[in-house]
């Protein structure tokens, strides 16, 4: 869906790195190792939404910060698309109350890689996490969205992922 509207895959990982949670942040370097891309390919994406007004860019010593700027008046229907995208808002409030300490929920694998498929894989990591409860979200979860779901629960070692919710 998203990826026939937006062909760039890099500006499509993007925008559900900064648009999935608005307190979602990143730096050029650290960006292009979570996506396993290069760095200026990553550039080029975060200027042209930074130019757009899509991301804010504030200095932080040496670095440059990027995260969504929520003032912008396209920022609530974007979130809401990205949201309806990935099948988050079907699910996110209910799970987080009952599933445990919950520290970090992170997209891996073809969706971290801006790509279409019929099958989400989701990393969850915290303490006494109710790991039962959430493969039993997750099975009704997959109903509604159409879309298979592999849970995680240990924390990737490699390849690119997108940190949905950080404590």
């Amino acid at each position: 869906m998203l990826g026939a509207l937006i062909t760039s895959k890099t500006r499509l990982k993007l925008l559900i790195k900064f648009f999935v949670s608005a307190g979602n942040t990143g730096y050029l370097r650290g960006i292009a190792e979570e996506f396993d891309e290069s760095t200026n390919a990553i550039r080029k994406e975060l200027n042209q939404l930074t130019e757009a007004g899509f991301l804010e860019r504030k200095q932080e010593q040496k670095k440059v910060l990027y995260q969504a700027n929520t003032l912008h008046p396209l920022f609530s229907p974007v979130q809401r698309l990205v949201h309806s995208f990935l099948g988050v808002d079907k699910v996110v409030d209910q799970v987080m109350e009952r599933a445990g300490d919950v520290h970090q929920v992170m997209l891996v694998g073809a969706y971290a890689k801006g790509q279409e498929s019929k099958q989400l894989e989701i990393v969850v990591l915290g303490e006494a996490l109710d790991e039962a409860y959430l493969r039993n979200v997750a099975a009704k979860t997959e109903k509604l969205i159409n879309k298979k779901i592999d849970l995680q629960f240990e924390k990737p070692t490699s390849g690119s992922y997108i940190v949905v919710y950080k404590k």
